[in-house]
């Protein structure tokens, strides 16, 4: 069978945070830099199939029936309404991490293994989640994320993950969609520049959007 987009479920969980940590650096793998890999999956991976508002779609390679021995490759995952996604994550999903790792931080001299940079800086989002602007809740309630492992990219497996992410907002009748890229990551934004994701009026740095008509008319 070919490589193919489904539905991510819970199970699918190892698998997206091993792709957000192997993405996490600017688009290449940040395994060296963390002490603590989960990091970067439990901020940016994980809430997406644990909170309300939200949806997954997921990359998989050789397929087969039993899930658990899919290879999933790649993943677009985001919010159909950012607001409700934060009080969400703010009532539910930041305040156990904020204890366990608040923990790490009082006790890190005496921890094994120590935090690395890395870690202090994803430990500090946790601590200080940033709120989406009002600009890009104007200019789309929608959010999302999109990584897929450097064996897959630069084969268009990107563009389907966003024509279905399209197609699902359609659907929803949500008319945008917004994300936020890592300026180091050049790759990226040509990537989506590439798509018609453009920047828009108050949007912070390496905030770009795109509505669901500019993507069906290119």
């Amino acid at each position: 069978m070919p490589t193919f987009i489904r539905w991510a479920t819970k199970a699918d969980g190892p698998a997206l945070s091993r792709i957000c940590l192997l993405t996490a650096d600017a688009g290449d793998s940040a395994e060296t830099i963390h002490a603590y890999p989960e990091l970067p999956g439990l901020i940016y991976a994980l809430p997406y199939i644990n909170l309300p508002s939200t949806w997954a779609f997921v990359l998989v390679d050789k397929p087969c029936e039993n899930l658990e021995h899919e290879d999933v490759v790649g993943y677009c995952i985001g919010a159909l309404d950012t607001r409700i996604f934060e009080a969400a994550a703010s009532e539910t999903w930041w305040p156990p991490l904020r204890v366990k790792y608040g923990s790490l931080l009082e006790a890190n001299q005496f921890i094994e293994p120590p935090l690395k940079d890395a870690d202090w800086r994803y430990i500090d989002t946790i601590m200080n989640f940033p709120l989406a602007s009002d600009a890009q809740i104007r200019f789309s309630p929608a959010h999302l994320h999109l990584n897929v492992l450097p064996s897959h990219q630069r084969k268009g497996y990107g563009r389907q993950l966003i024509k279905r992410v399209i197609q699902h907002l359609d659907e929803q009748c949500t008319n945008g969609i917004w994300l936020g890229m890592d300026p180091r990551n050049k790759k990226a934004a040509k990537f989506y520049e590439m798509l018609g994701f453009h920047p828009f009026e108050g949007a912070p740095g390496g905030v770009v959007g795109i509505t669901v008509q500019e993507f069906q008319d290119r």
